[in-house]
């Protein structure tokens, strides 16, 4: 049976495997965004914490339907502009199958939230060809498959795994600790087994930006859900961030106006 990513990356939110900040990140990233900070919980930034918090605002985004398809075009200026955020995709492929408890649900509202974040971040650049890019991409994202969704969700969780990596402290008790947790969700055998190779495995940045070449979409999708997973307090993670960053092509301007998004800009 093959791995269900959009399930896998729900049952890691649910699971607990993002930072303690990623409740209050999505927030002010929710609140960044303005039309939906209704949907995704309301209140400020920091509002609702822990995984619990970011799980139960994710699952909302998908459980939404037309609501959360037209909140979600208000935020980024207009329904027009939901193909090059990815959110109209991913609505339409998990209509009707995920409800707001559904680890697809999650992994879906994680999904259209980083997607919302990178158009965002791509159109706020004062440089205009990564903007241009979404732009130019727009017009085939309503025609992506539930394998080119599926296969967008590997590429963020094999992000989020990497940045957990980065500072090198996944020790034994901690690899329990995790899988534990993440199989309490329900994650199937196969994709506990997928989770722990990977955990124990080199960092795959290699296979990161090569998925993300020609997309900058993406790349920003990869660089916002890194910092989902990681609260940057050490210098090994910001030199993995800021390494990441330049091999993806991510301009200076761009992370900038993500680390904004998510409330760590100054």
């Amino acid at each position: 049976m093959a791995i269900n990513f959009m399930d896998l990356l729900g049952s890691v939110v649910q699971g607990g495997m993002t930072s303690p900040s990623s409740a209050s990140r999505a927030q002010n990233a929710a609140s960044s965004l303005g039309a939906l900070t209704s949907l995704l919980g309301g209140g400020s930034g920091g509002a609702q914490a822990g995984a619990s918090g970011l799980s139960g605002m994710l699952g909302s985004l998908m459980s939404g339907g037309a609501s959360a398809l037209n909140r979600a075009g208000s935020a980024v200026g207009g329904r027009d502009n939901l193909a090059a955020a990815g959110i109209g995709a991913l609505v339409g492929a998990l209509s009707g199958k995920s409800g707001s408890a559904s680890m697809g649900g999650i992994g879906g509202g994680l999904m259209g939230l980083l997607g919302m974040m990178a158009y965002k971040a791509l159109t706020n650049s004062s440089k205009g060809p990564a903007g241009a890019g979404v732009a130019a991409g727009a017009a085939q994202a309503p025609q992506m498959t539930e394998q080119q969704l599926a296969g967008d969700a590997e590429v963020i969780l094999t992000a989020m795994i990497d940045a957990a990596k980065a500072d090198g402290q996944i020790d034994r008790e901690e690899l329990d600790r995790l899988t534990g947790k993440i199989k309490a969700t329900g994650a199937g055998q196969e994709g506990l087994n997928y989770l722990i190779a990977q955990l124990q495995a080199p960092m795959s940045t290699e296979k990161i930006v090569a998925a993300t070449r020609g997309r900058p979409e993406l790349a920003a999708q990869v660089y916002s859900a890194s910092l989902m997973a990681i609260e940057v307090d050490t210098d090994a993670e910001r030199a993995y961030l800021d390494q990441l960053a330049r091999a993806m092509g991510l301009s200076p301007a761009v992370v900038r106006n993500i680390e904004q998004i998510v409330g760590m800009g100054a």
